[in-house]
């Protein structure tokens, strides 16, 4: 699941083992890798232009589908930005410049990427690309009267046969780069596509497929590839996504609950004979209303111990392994049978094992995953009220406080005596640097008006509320309302990161490494750490493509400094394939 499904269910990236949900409607049109990097640089022609370069579908293709928001109304990339990107990510694959790394957050819990072998290297080479453009016949974007009188067109039954392409999928990318809608002139980035109802959708189908790796691939710039951090779809669902055309809701919301029963099936075949498959079945059955916009369903005992395959009440109390009783519970959000776990003894304090390819780390406690889950007060509250320790945290330090989710989260601890000014242990990482990071601007607002310190003593990573912010950017869409929040509280804007600690050891590796081997021939986690030691939140913006952060943190005086590796904003913009960035970081110098 995003990054990280394949840990349960260990396969080589790109392997498909069939077993389709959704109906082909219309055949699946492709174009040859190798043509597509061909093609002159600029606007990519639509179908009609390119038709004697496309092949349609048959078995044994490796497929590579390309999920990407429309820069424009009548052309989905009226510049060719987005394929400039596509072509050089493509590039760096095929010829191993391209690494894609695990994500910032799961590298920081040590946990290491997917496998991708010369093997995968050459099937892309080798491979064919899907992109609606040229796959799709007379494609246009969606609009309110446009193509809802039309089911029987080949375009119509094209777009009703997406959630079927990306199953025939070997390899999912989300074309996800930092730039500019040339209408609205609206910023369009990873944090928008997870927005959009129908990139949601095409997401959700490849997650609950059936096929053994789900992993996603996020192109964020022709330098700059990861996979997926599994909780970004987690809390994204199809029903709550934008949609231009609203009739476009109902439709998707069907495909996806269609996919998610589907896959509860298959896990549910599958977890007689295989632990891994039972924990993955438990969390789909539990976490179901909430992926499909519902709300909860509390189940009686027997149902509960039927539904979740627990032979007894006292397994269902007693488990410590996976998904237990009280987990299940948990993020089905069945408060009753929560508070009935809680009454015969099960572990309030207990902690997670096993569940870091669903986003859930080790060592982090049933609180833990409440809050990170953003679960409802009523389940907060119950374990609180059932003496959960507000103040236990993973094995690293990292406090409950740190993984709240909203401002009634942020209240029900501090009625419980929580520290919200923790130091974080070993990782350094506070509270407000996780709620700065990962929460909603109104939360933040609630922890700053809680008296928390914008400027805490730097320790473990060694970076300020302010550079989590603009770190963690890409996966939420709130962080520009948090930094201006922060710079208000007068965070300060041109503090330097200092790792301490293993952190330091680990960025004296990393520096040494790209040393070695030429830092843009390193893996972006490398890179980042490389960079860490005296880097400040503009340098960080620039580090992560940001255009608005950077234009925000230079309006409120960053000045240009360099980190202690010697590079400027301006190169780490460069290094990272930012180039947009550059006119807003070169230093002027007045005469």
């Amino acid at each position: 699941m995003g990054g990280g499904v394949s840990g349960l269910c260990a396969q080589e990236l790109g392997h498909v083992n069939m077993a389709p949900v959704h109906e082909l409607c219309f055949p699946m049109y492709l174009m040859k890798v190798s043509d597509f990097l061909k093609l002159p640089p600029g606007p990519v022609e639509a179908h009609d232009q390119v038709r004697s370069k496309l092949h349609a579908w048959r078995p044994g293709m490796f497929v590579i589908f390309v999920s990407h928001q429309w820069l424009g109304t009548a052309h989905p990339d009226p510049l060719g930005e987005q394929m400039s990107v596509l072509r050089g990510a493509l590039r760096g694959m095929i010829d191993g410049s391209q690494k894609v790394d695990v994500d910032v957050i799961s590298a920081i819990k040590g946990q290491p990427a997917l496998n991708f072998t010369n093997t995968t290297r050459k099937n892309v080479a080798e491979g064919y690309l899907f992109l609606d453009w040229f796959a799709i016949p007379q494609v246009t974007s969606r609009q309110e009267g446009v193509n809802e009188d039309s089911t029987r067109s080949k375009a119509a039954l094209a777009v009703h046969s997406i959630p079927a392409y990306v199953e025939m999928c070997n390899v999912f990318i989300a074309l996800v780069p930092e730039l500019r809608h040339t209408a609205t002139k609206n910023a369009c980035n990873y944090a928008s596509w997870l927005s959009r109802g129908w990139c949601r959708a095409e997401l959700w189908c490849h997650l609950l497929s059936n096929k053994a790796d789900t992993s996603v691939i996020l192109v964020h710039s022709c330098k700059e590839a990861e996979f997926m951090f599994p909780l970004d779809w987690q809390d994204n669902c199809v029903a709550t996504g934008a949609f231009t055309v609203e009739a476009d809701r109902e439709v998707v919301t069907n495909l996806a609950q269609m996919a998610v029963d589907s896959k509860i099936e298959y896990l549910a075949a599958l977890g007689a004979s295989s632990p891994s498959h039972l924990v993955l079945y438990r969390f789909y059955l539990a976490y179901r209303h909430r992926m499909l916009g519902q709300e909860p369903v509390a189940l009686d005992l027997y149902n509960f111990l039927r539904c979740f395959r627990f032979g007894t009440f006292q397994q269902a109390v007693q488990e410590s392994s996976y998904m237990n009783g009280l987990l299940c519970a948990l993020f089905a959000e069945d408060v009753q049978m929560l508070r009935l776990l809680l009454k015969y003894k099960a572990d309030v304090n207990s902690r997670l094992y096993g569940l870091t390819p669903l986003g859930y780390f080790d060592s982090q406690t049933l609180l833990m995953a409440a809050l990170k889950s953003n679960q409802s007060i009523a389940v907060v509250k119950t374990l609180l009220d059932h003496r959960a320790e507000p103040n236990l945290g993973g094995y690293e330090g990292e406090s409950p406080a740190f993984l709240a989710r909203s401002p009634l989260h942020i209240k029900l601890l501090m009625e419980a005596k929580a520290d919200l000014n923790a130091g974080g242990g070993s990782n350094g990482l506070t509270p407000l640097i996780g709620v700065a990071s990962y929460a909603d601007s109104p939360t933040l607002s609630t922890m700053l008006a809680a008296r928390c310190d914008p400027n805490p003593p730097l320790s473990g990573f060694g970076f300020s509320p302010l550079h989590g912010a603009v770190l963690f950017s890409r996966r939420n869409r709130h962080a520009l309302l948090s930094a201006q929040m922060l710079l208000k509280q007068r965070a300060d804007v041109n503090c330097r990161a200092r790792p301490q600690g293993r952190w330091a050891l680990v960025c004296h590796a990393a520096r040494a490494h790209c040393a070695l081997m030429g830092f843009n021939c390193s893996s972006m986690i490398t890179r980042c750490f490389a960079s860490l030691p005296g880097i400040t939140p503009l340098g960080m913006s620039a580090m992560v493509g940001d255009h608005e952060l950077t234009k925000l943190l230079l309006e409120s005086s960053a000045e240009l400094l360099s980190n202690e590796r010697g590079d400027s904003p301006e190169d780490l913009a460069r290094h990272m394939g930012h180039l947009r960035l550059l006119p807003e970081l070169v230093p002027t110098f007045s005469t």
